[in-house]
């Protein structure tokens, strides 16, 4: 096991345990430095080293063709944003799938009053548009948690032949979730990064670094078309 992820293993537990009780600004991740994605939001990568590395880990995805969309509906993935997944970061403790993330990602955290779980107020950095956005429960869908894989991609690209188990998994595992603008993940819908890309170009090589990290956990084919415009992200 690398360093990196020794380092990332390690820290799981704590993140897991404390995640509640954090406030305050906290540095943004490298998805390389990232790879169970309990550490929060995404930074650019910028060296040399990293863009190398990055484009090893999309070099080894497999491609497909897609096949279609017949049959897909969210709750195939189950109900939304439920602690019911298994065997990924912040299953079943007792908080939502959603929450969990604001407050992995949040700055200057507030929660409700007499709970731990529940996000009344924070501030984000979005990855995806460079803004900074001061967000309250009131207006909620001004901040909405992005499936980096999205859903319908993942049906189409192998994920309607999985256990129900399994789908549960990605549509909760952390890894696959960022919190980002409202308007910017509606823009992406359920595009791949041929298709669709973050407005921000700094951030896009660590984006498609992270699509790549999920669809590798989950062994999800990417088409050649996507795989091709990732590569290019990260030259």
């Amino acid at each position: 096991m690398g360093t990196r992820n020794m380092v990332a293993v390690l820290a799981a537990g704590v993140v897991v345990a404390s995640l509640a009780g954090q406030t305050g600004v906290r540095e943004r991740a490298n998805p390389l430095d990232n790879p169970d994605g309990t550490k929060p939001g995404l930074v650019p990568i910028t060296s040399a080293r990293d863009r190398s590395a990055a484009l090893d880990l999309i070099r080894s995805l497999r491609v497909a063709g897609m096949g279609p969309k017949t049959g897909y509906r969210r709750d195939r993935f189950g109900e939304n944003w439920a602690d019911a997944a298994t065997a990924v970061p912040y299953a079943r403790n007792g908080c939502d799938t959603r929450n969990d993330l604001l407050a992995r990602d949040g700055d200057d955290v507030r929660f409700r009053e007499g709970s731990t779980c529940v996000v009344e107020a924070m501030t984000l950095d979005d990855p995806y548009t460079g803004r900074t956005i001061h967000w309250r429960k009131a207006d909620a869908d001004r901040i909405q948690v992005d499936h980096v894989v999205p859903l319908s991609y993942e049906w189409r690209m192998g994920a309607s032949r999985w256990s129900r188990a399994k789908r549960l998994r990605i549509a909760n595992d952390p890894l696959n979730l960022l919190p980002v603008y409202g308007p910017a993940n509606e823009a992406k819908g359920g595009s791949g990064p041929a298709s669709w890309l973050p407005p921000s170009r700094r951030i896009r090589c660590a984006y498609v670094v992270r699509f790549a990290q999920v669809a590798l956990k989950y062994d999800l084919p990417v088409t050649r078309l996507d795989k091709s415009h990732m590569l290019a992200q990260c030259r």
